[in-house]
């Protein structure tokens, strides 16, 4: 698929003998760089998503010296540069808000430079959307390395998942079952290592989702970041976006429908976190593909999740890789036939090129089709009078018996209501009702955050139920689990019906039937409405700009203004 050789953008700034070449050259040889960097090979930047206070991304300088390598033995002149750095586990009101910003960031800082191509340093769950919507809007020859899950969690013989046990054991204490002291040691032996979740989380989807869509290398999603093969696989990029660049392979020829729905039915596979949903519409709606939740739906039906790994199952990440890895799920599906081999990767070769003969080292961790963990495993799209738009509800996360299920809504307003109420010894709430939280969609919150698996109230737990019928228009972390319905579109503060919910409304739900029904009359909602009041939205600053223009769940919740490509290329003269 190689093109005639580009002209290179950043000979615009560092080509000639005039003035404004003396200038930039000038300037970047205070960093000790010889005369023969600038001498036409390609610019290769490094999106570096680092910070210490993303603890997944803490470790990508490391990461980022492995590409260097790669990228001068290859012959090209490796720049690394910052950008926002997005934390889900201590940013708030919650990482969400600042993704589409910090695409901004992303698009601008490559569009703006000297660069001829970028590798993308992402880790934790929000830098890998934000750094390829900012890619992809550029349309730049463009790799992304994600830093890798953390080894396995260990507390007390047994393996402990990220996010997955915080959930459990945090339920534990509220039934009495284990003791705060214990609670709290179980801390370090959770993360015991550099990297992100090592559940099947949104940072290890996402990572996945980077390998089925071809624009990252082969292993990328499950190498351990602490094991040296990570080192090697970053290395190996570097030689290879230098490659890109020579042979004019944007971002825009990798990304392709095509590549989509291999992602789509792979997410249904791996038993992928909810929040790809979102993340990959507004991917692809960046770098000109449209899709919708239509297609997440037609493409995960009859899609078997087949990984073992928390939330949905038993194993972890470490195990994932030793496993085989997503070559070795790739490989089941295409046998399948549910995988379209000839779709193209950064790698330079196609997608069963790659799968071809893939081993798998243990059928627990990586179930045959035949035997999976869930017959369906794809996210499953519900629609009704309370999503018109459309919610979703993870399948493989979900409890068999609840998936069709009628019941009374218990309601909260807003994310302290809930924490309000919850635990109040008279609220009138059973193992039958169902949990509705308004309030915390992509306006809502504003932001979007993942508040949607509201934890259940302590009298219930005490009782020994374990899960129950939760729908909100919130997200929820990839690393929960339970039958919960989220995303719901258009969200209560947008006006949406689930506004109008009230305590007692019958809901019904059918995720077989694609479902989701308030069981009361046009004319009681039609008078609710009228009553209805919108929230105040945000006085100035960012979130002001944001609840302004984002868009629903259903598209994205990116900034309508953002959609599409503005491809990066030769610059005007900046003197």
């Amino acid at each position: 698929m190689s093109k005639p050789k580009r002209r290179l953008r950043s000979s615009a700034w560092f080509g000639g003998d005039g003035k404004n070449a003396f200038m930039h050259r000038s300037w970047m040889k205070n960093q000790g760089l010889p005369d023969h960097v600038f001498d036409g090979r390609p610019v290769i930047g490094i999106c570096n998503t680092w910070s210490e206070l993303t603890p997944c991304n803490a470790h990508l300088r490391g990461i980022a010296e492995h590409v260097k390598r790669g990228v001068y033995e290859a012959g090209g002149f490796p720049l690394e540069f910052p950008v926002m750095s997005l934390g889900e586990s201590n940013m708030r009101p919650t990482a969400m808000l600042f993704r589409n910003l910090a695409s901004m960031d992303v698009e601008e800082s490559i569009r703006s430079n000297p660069i001829d191509g970028v590798i993308l340093l992402a880790g934790c769950d929000k830098t890998t959307p934000a750094l390829l919507m900012g890619a992809a809007s550029a349309n730049l020859p463009s790799i992304v390395v994600s830093g890798g899950p953390m080894l396995n969690g260990k507390f007390r013989g047994q393996d402990i998942g990220s996010g997955t046990h915080v959930w459990k054991f945090a339920e534990d204490v509220k039934a009495g079952r284990m003791a705060v002291s214990d609670f709290l040691s179980a801390e370090q032996g959770q993360s015991r290592s550099a990297g992100s979740c090592m559940t099947m989380g949104t940072a290890s989807t996402m990572a996945s989702m980077v390998e089925a869509l071809g624009i990252g290398m082969p292993d990328n999603a499950a190498i351990p970041a602490v094991d040296a093969r990570r080192g090697v696989l970053a290395h190996m990029a570097g030689r290879r976006i230098v490659e890109l660049v020579n042979q004019d392979i944007n971002i825009s020829d990798i990304l392709t429908k095509t590549a989509f729905e291999n992602a789509i039915r792979v997410n249904g596979a791996i038993g992928g976190s909810t929040n790809a949903v979102l993340h990959l519409i507004a991917i692809a709606r960046r770098v000109g593909v449209e899709l919708n939740l239509d297609d997440w739906d037609r493409l995960g039906r009859g899609v078997p999740t087949i990984v073992d790994l928390m939330p949905s199952g038993r194993f972890l990440m470490e195990d994932f890789y030793y496993a085989g890895g997503l070559t070795t799920v790739m490989a089941a599906l295409d046998d399948a036939g549910l995988l379209d081999r000839s779709a193209m990767t950064v790698s330079g070769r196609t997608v069963g090129d790659i799968i071809e003969n893939a081993p798998n080292y243990n059928e627990e961790v990586i179930r045959p089709v035949g035997n999976p963990l869930t017959k369906e495993g794809g996210i499953a799209v519900l629609r009704g009078n309370l999503a018109p738009s459309g919610a979703v509800i993870k399948p493989s996360a979900a409890t068999p018996d609840l998936m069709q299920h009628r019941g009374k809504a218990v309601v909260f307003e807003n994310i302290e209501h809930y924490y309000e109420r919850i635990d109040d010894p008279d609220l009138d709430i059973d193992a039958t009702s169902v949990m509705v939280l308004k309030n915390c969609g992509p306006r809502g919150y504003p932001g979007m955050a993942e508040v949607g698996n509201m934890p259940l109230p302590a009298k219930l737990l005490k009782q020994g139920v374990s899960d129950m019928v939760r729908i909100s228009d919130a997200r929820m972390s990839g690393t929960a689990y339970g039958t919960v319905v989220l995303h719901v579109a258009p969200e209560a503060a947008a006006g949406g019906a689930l506004a109008l919910v009230r305590d007692g409304d019958i809901i019904e739900l059918d995720v077989a039937g694609r479902r989701l029904e308030l069981m009361v009359s046009d004319a009681e909602l039609a008078k609710r409405r009228a009553e209805w009041q919108p929230p105040e939205p945000p006085q100035g600053g960012y979130q002001s700009l944001y609840v302004e223009r984002v868009t629903q769940a259903d598209a994205g919740c990116d900034f309508d203004f953002l959609v599409g490509r503005r491809d990066a290329g030769i610059p005007r003269h900046s003197h």
